[in-house]
């Protein structure tokens, strides 16, 4: 059996840093969301998947791919955003069995009045504290851990 390699003092401290701003920021971003929208993170994040999809629609696989969520939780999240007038399955003509997940005229309506207040969030609470050379590197070291992760693939 090998030896555990413990982080070191400054490898614990980057470490749980980098936890407790992505634990707060998410709240944070979650918080504005709600707040000015009346919607959810992972609602937003649902929505902003459809809105680069051709059509506004996507396979409920591709939508949980690009996700990166459980079956059951894309189900559940899915089934509460149809309620809510968001988002509505529809039947794939090329596969009987098979459905899309589709943008309606209403989740269209949600993102477009939420993204820019989002954005504006994410800008003050993220970006507009890092120097354009720390951006550069925040998205080389992302796509390095990326890579690590899955490595057949490629970091967006």
């Amino acid at each position: 059996m090998s030896e555990t390699r413990w982080l070191g003092d400054d490898e614990q401290r980057a470490w749980r840093t980098y936890l407790r701003m992505q634990t707060r920021l998410a709240a944070a971003l979650n918080r504005q969301l709600q707040t000015d929208s009346g919607m959810s993170l992972a609602d937003y994040e649902v929505l902003v998947h459809l809105t680069d999809a051709p059509d506004g629609r996507l396979r409920p696989y591709e939508l949980q791919r690009a996700l990166e969520w459980e079956q059951s939780r894309l189900s559940h999240h899915l089934s509460r955003m149809q309620r809510r007038g968001l988002v509505e399955r529809q039947d794939c003509p090329g596969d009987r069995r098979g459905a899309f997940v589709a943008l309606t005229p209403a989740g269209r309506e949600a993102i477009t009045a939420a993204a820019p207040g989002h954005v504006e969030t994410v800008r003050t609470l993220f970006f507009d504290a890092l120097t354009p050379e720390q951006v550069d590197t925040l998205g080389q070291l992302a796509a390095q851990v990326l890579t690590r992760l899955d490595p057949a693939s490629p970091a967006e």
